[in-house]
């Protein structure tokens, strides 16, 4: 009687055990990392954006050598030397409203951004003094509030999304609007038609602005404004559908030296003692605000 076995399944391993082949070694190199991911260890009052710039601009060596790629790997217990000179250093922070061991609340200026565009980013944002919470618009000058560790950042942030936090702003409009003040009940939507922009929409998501005229004269108006959503550009919207659009508005308007728009106060929560410490924190109006309306 003839007995065949079965067929071997694995011939790989086949060819091994007959001496044929021999299986490949175990891979126990270091693990490598890229430098600009090491960077921000090592750099954590930088954000990656402005690193990576640093890295292009050749300001970075490792072992003495300098590296160009931000993408470039190595082993962690690399020598990595950062040199960036003055002229390249970020400028000073913006005026500081308010400071602790847990948050940084800051006047932000006109035309400073609140977070990188894109991978290369030349210039400072909100997110090279801390962790980003909320959001102004480039244009926009004002309170803003900034985490100095996740958790704060993640306690703000849930403040924000449910509605706890209550902001103020003023801003110069083209015009007057009909009634002294009022509630602007509109809801809002992405313009399909500008991608980037937003408009009253019957379909959006609800959005509310109560206004209030606190100056004006034969041109323009000076309107204090407080939303109770926080719709990405919702106030510009309002009030250009009101036809009262703000003053310097590129997208919404008609553009002039600056965006009139300035977040005047910010009511919110902060890590305290007892578990939390509720706090205004306010900031005075530009002066080019009152004197657009005297």
């Amino acid at each position: 009687m003839i007995i065949t076995g079965k067929k071997f399944s694995k011939p790989e391993l086949s060819r091994v055990i007959n001496g044929d082949t021999k299986l490949a070694a175990t891979d126990t190199s270091p693990e490598k990392f890229r430098l600009d991911h090491l960077l921000v260890k090592q750099h954590p009052e930088y954000n990656r954006s402005s690193l990576q710039t640093f890295i292009k601009s050749g300001f970075v060596t490792v072992d003495g050598e300098i590296v160009t790629k931000p993408n470039s790997k190595f082993e962690s217990d690399v020598e990595i030397t950062l040199n960036v000179p003055a002229s390249a250093k970020l400028p000073p922070r913006p005026p500081v409203i308010y400071e602790d061991n847990h948050v940084l609340v800051l006047n932000k200026p006109a035309g400073l951004l609140s977070m990188a565009k894109g991978e290369y980013c030349p210039e400072p944002t909100l997110e090279d003094y801390g962790l980003l919470v909320h959001r102004l618009d480039r244009d926009t000058s004002g309170v803003v509030i900034l985490a100095k560790d996740p958790e704060t950042q993640k306690m703000l942030r849930k403040q924000f999304q449910d509605r706890k936090t209550h902001k103020t702003y003023y801003a110069v409009v083209e015009g007057h609007p009909k009634l002294p003040e009022a509630m602007i009940d509109l809801p809002i939507a992405r313009n399909l038609k500008r991608p980037t922009t937003f408009q009253v929409d019957q379909n959006g998501k609800p959005s509310q602005t109560y206004y209030k005229v606190l100056q004006q004269n034969n041109k323009y108006s000076l309107l204090e404004l407080k939303p109770t959503t926080g719709r990405t550009h919702q106030l510009r919207v309002h009030l250009k559908y009101l036809n009262t659009p703000i003053l310097g508005d590129i997208v919404y308007g008609n553009p002039d030296e600056r965006l009139f728009l300035h977040a005047k106060d910010l009511e919110i929560t902060i890590p305290g003692i007892s578990g939390g410490e509720r706090k205004v924190f306010t900031t005075n109006l530009p002066p080019e605000f009152l004197e657009k309306t005297k």
